[in-house]
């Protein structure tokens, strides 16, 4: 299909305000690349500056290597799929999705074949003669995805596409995107700020935080090792727990509780003694233990079926969750031990991940 470059990718609007610093990406041929961060951060302008709907204020975009920077967005050859699904109330399924072919005045029987074809890609072949307000939210968005697959585009482009879906309809249209991706082998550029759509569907993450990129990796890097307290706190689902702990006598002190270091750790965290860290652990990397000092004054207690999340404090009023195999039935009050399994350390003073470097 495609290959994008982006170069240092700067978005300054006229009252000066930086919405995009310095983005640097290539995506490679038929990946599916997903940009994820909170409110702001600047990935739908990002992919509006991709997709030629805002202007690029430094840096330069290529497109298989031709430079594409200033190109007006009618000559990129790409399909954008929007949050609000953009149809045209008074057309049918299939005029909606032939739209742009019969704007381009293609051969009628061209128009026929793609549309139906697109139409059986995306389980809407007995929808083609309703119109969009007969539709589930659903429907309407694999409507808005038929219309742009029916234009072969060298990338697709989607700006939120599952926002207006509820919980339901967002699992299993996240499924049929996964599942058009494979078939196409389509180069795509997805932007969310739902971080489970992030893991799920992509290739590869670029996490945004007030305009900068954070790390960019595949779903189990940016899980597994974040750079830095953002990325970490961002991703996953419940969040990492964060604690500001020193070292003392091979021990992580904490406020109120204390972690022993195996030596491994010791020797990874070995030119921090001196300095303030700041230890992070995701839910599911605590367990209960009986035969543990630290323990879980417990606040609040959720069952989810197979697991269970269970809210409180540890030390000095150090709020923690924790995701417990099994069904639980923890009351306000009781005491839980549990210990740490996958621990993550990062600098206070940079937020930086902190890691033994290979020698």
């Amino acid at each position: 299909m495609a290959q994008l470059s982006l170069q240092h990718i700067d978005k300054i609007y006229d009252d000066r305000v930086q919405a995009v610093f310095d983005f640097n990406l290539d995506v490679k041929d038929g990946e599916l690349i997903v940009l994820v961060g909170p409110s702001g951060c600047g990935k739908s302008t990002t992919l509006r500056m991709v997709a030629g709907l805002e202007d690029i204020s430094r840096g330069h975009l290529f497109l298989d290597g031709k430079e594409i920077t200033s190109s007006p967005a009618k000559d990129r050859d790409m399909a954008m799929v929007f949050q609000n699904y953009a149809l045209y109330g008074h057309m049918t399924v299939y005029e909606n999705m032939a739209f742009s072919l019969t704007l381009r005045k293609e051969n009628p029987n061209v128009i026929h074949k793609k549309v139906l074809a697109a139409a059986e890609i995306l389980d809407l072949t007995s929808q083609l003669n309703k119109k969009p307000s007969q539709l589930s939210g659903g429907q309407r968005q694999r409507v808005a995805m038929g219309r742009s697959i029916v234009r072969n585009p060298r990338v697709f482009l989607f700006d939120e596409p599952l926002s207006n879906l509820d919980a339901k309809l967002r699992s299993a249209t996240r499924r049929e995107i996964l599942l058009l991706h494979k078939r196409l082998q389509a180069t795509m550029l997805y932007v969310t700020h739902d971080q489970t759509e992030a893991l799920t569907l992509a290739d590869r993450i670029v996490c945004m935080s007030m305009g900068h990129v954070q790390q960019v990796g595949t779903p189990l890097e940016l899980y597994d090792s974040p750079a830095n307290v953002f990325v970490a706190s961002f991703i996953g689902l419940p969040p990492m727990n964060l604690f500001n702990v020193t070292i003392e006598d091979n021990v992580l002190r904490g406020k109120g509780f204390s972690v022993p270091l195996t030596p491994v750790l010791l020797d990874t965290l070995s030119d921090c003694r001196t300095r303030e860290l700041i230890l992070g652990v995701r839910p599911e990397d605590i367990s209960e233990s009986m035969d543990s000092e630290l323990c879980i004054q417990v606040s609040a207690n959720e069952n989810l079926g197979m697991n269970t999340l269970v809210h409180g404090h540890i030390g000095e009023g150090e709020r923690i969750t924790a995701k417990l195999r099994g069904w639980k039935d923890y009351k306000p009050g009781d005491t839980v031990p549990v210990q740490f399994g996958k621990m993550h350390f990062f600098d206070k003073e940079t937020t930086k991940a902190i890691r033994k470097e290979a020698k």
